[in-house]
């Protein structure tokens, strides 16, 4: 009878192991978590930035990283790593993972060179390797909801409002940004920082000590009127998130989804991140 007991586990056991199937990513779907390179055929992703890998079977579950540095594991998730080298883990589910590039992956100062993605979990294994291109910048603003199109997180000095139009939002303090007005724009893929003390990044996975600045100067253009740059750097208290604060210029056009982009090394984010403007 206990033959027959363990035949019997054994037979089960072996059944569910060749229904559990390995994390898989396709071609492209390694892509800027903030963007989602929306219309954009250059899906390239950059060093330091927040990334999104779209698959099948990715996790078991849904798991948010809960302690700083952040680790690169998370639920049974035990790695996600590019040429090798582990990337700090975010999030996680079945159908997508939110990582940090890895600074110290090394990408061209002009143009793409590949990488290979791999993700492995503890109960069924590692994906099959995917390329996916890197280079130096990777510029993409955050929007609200977070689907890459839309109100764009940009805040207006020194109120925190969001420059949207006025109880757009529930529960957010909204208004029209005017002329004249501080933005504070969030959004990831700008590049190496230097960070004081060290003069280079960061640790993967740890926020920035104090301030840093971009080493690549973006410029920022408001429904296409270039804004006067104050600051390009990482977020404080924030890994993997960026921070430019720029003026509304005067001739910036009004409108309830004036566009709002980035350019950074030949690169211009999607034109469908908007903000309000009004007039003065």
């Amino acid at each position: 009878m206990k033959k027959y007991a363990r035949a019997v586990s054994l037979m089960f056991t072996g059944a569910f192991a060749a229904f559990a199937q390995a994390p898989s990513v396709p071609p492209g779907g390694v892509v800027n978590v903030a963007s989602y390179a929306l219309n954009q055929p250059d899906k390239r992703v950059a060093p330091g930035e927040l990334i999104a890998i779209f698959g099948s079977n990715l996790a078991s579950g849904i798991a948010y990283a809960d302690s700083i540095p952040i680790s690169t594991s998370l639920g049974d998730v035990q790695s996600v790593t590019f040429n090798g080298t582990p990337a700090p883990i975010l999030f996680v589910s079945g159908g997508q993972i939110n990582v940090q590039l890895p600074w110290e992956l090394s990408a061209p100062s002009s143009g793409t060179s590949n990488v290979t993605v791999v993700v492995t979990r503890s109960s069924t294994g590692a994906s099959a390797p995917v390329q996916t291109p890197i280079g130096e910048f990777s510029p993409g603003i955050f929007t609200a909801p977070a689907s890459g199109a839309g109100q764009a997180l940009a805040l207006i000095y020194p109120d925190n409002a969001i420059a949207a139009p006025t109880g757009s939002i529930s529960g957010r303090l909204t208004r029209p940004a005017k002329p004249g007005d501080i933005l504070q724009i969030y959004c990831t893929g700008l590049g190496p920082v230097m960070e004081p003390g060290s003069g280079s990044n960061p640790p993967d996975g740890s926020p920035p000590q104090g301030t840093t600045n971009t080493v690549g100067t973006p410029t920022v253009t408001i429904g296409g009127i270039t804004a006067p740059l104050q600051f390009s750097g990482l977020a404080p208290g924030f890994v993997g998130l960026y921070q430019i604060n720029v003026q509304v210029p005067t001739s910036a056009p009004t409108g309830s989804a004036v566009s709002l982009q980035i350019q950074l090394g030949g690169l211009t984010s999607t034109a469908q991140a908007t903000i309000a403007v009004a007039a003065q």
